[in-house]
């Protein structure tokens, strides 16, 4: 009752923010296009809490990504399509229904079948979602190919081990990793050519071919590429901010080092956090 409660606050809120006479002129003039950005951020920011294990700031980086699907929901509302209500009963439903394992009467199976049934529950409800478009006269585009199903507005790289998965499920895909290791070698040896021949074009391409045979490589280690990049990413952050302490111990800055001098420091924490990791191990 108390969270039943608390989202008709919440709800409440956004309303009279959104109010054309009373309410917050910034609000009053954002429309689906202007807040999506925000809720791609706040989905990341969701992610980025979780990996840090920070659960102070999970908390409220939940919050504010519930505040746009409210926010959504609020706009739909104004316009008379749909409204948080309708939100909430639709992802029941569809919970529910592509669990019979759990809600039916199936019982028990093993993970490969309920994906197996996932997929096929969510192929009737796209069919189904595309009949009801046409009966109520609306564009229903179909999704057309084997890959159509993969969402175009994912990020690159995660759209990419998305497809390669899908591709998969036809047959069309390498047995094991180390095929994909050698298909990676071989696209870096077509982009140096490339880099040789100074194309633009032709290096963009190839650039792209070897980050598709990465993010394939992260799938058959079953490893979220976009997950392991992120991980890097803090890592270069936290190095280079180690480097710059160094540089200040030394009464220099990252400005005034040189190259060699940087590097040497890099080595130096990379071997220390190597150290930390193999003493925490034991």
């Amino acid at each position: 009752m108390r969270a039943t409660k608390e989202i008709a606050h919440l709800l409440q809120i956004m309303k009279r923010l959104r109010d054309p006479v009373t309410g917050c002129p910034w609000d009053i003039e954002q429309n689906f296009q202007s807040i999506t950005p925000y809720t791609i951020e706040e989905a990341y920011e969701v992610a980025d809490a979780i990996e840090r294990g920070d659960m102070v700031d999970l908390k409220d980086e939940l919050g504010d990504l519930l505040l746009q699907v409210v926010y959504h929901a609020q706009m739909a509302s104004e316009d008379g399509q749909f409204g948080f209500g309708d939100v909430v009963e639709a992802v029941s439903r569809k919970m529910i229904r592509r669990h019979p394992h759990v809600f039916g009467d199936t019982g028990p199976r093993p993970v490969d079948e309920v994906n197996r049934m996932w997929d096929v529950i969510k192929a009737e409800e796209r069919a189904e979602k595309r009949e009801a478009k046409l009966a109520a006269g609306l564009p229903a585009e179909a999704r057309n190919g084997p890959l159509g199903e993969v969402p175009s507005a994912l990020p690159a790289l995660s759209r990419a081990e998305k497809l390669q998965k899908r591709a998969a499920t036809f047959g069309f895909d390498w047995p094991d990793a180390q095929q994909v290791l050698d298909k990676i070698e071989e696209e870096i040896s077509e982009l140096r050519i490339a880099i040789e021949g100074r194309n633009n074009a032709e290096k963009k391409d190839e650039l792209g071919d070897v980050l598709f045979a990465v993010a394939n490589l992260a799938r058959h280690l079953k490893i979220d590429p976009e997950d392991a990049l992120r991980g890097t990413n803090r890592k270069f952050v936290r190095r280079l901010e180690g480097v710059e302490l160094k540089m200040q111990q030394a009464g220099r800055s990252l400005n005034d080092a040189s190259l060699e001098e940087m590097e040497s420091a890099w080595t130096q924490i990379k071997n220390e956090e190597k150290k930390d990791r193999n003493f925490s191990d034991q």
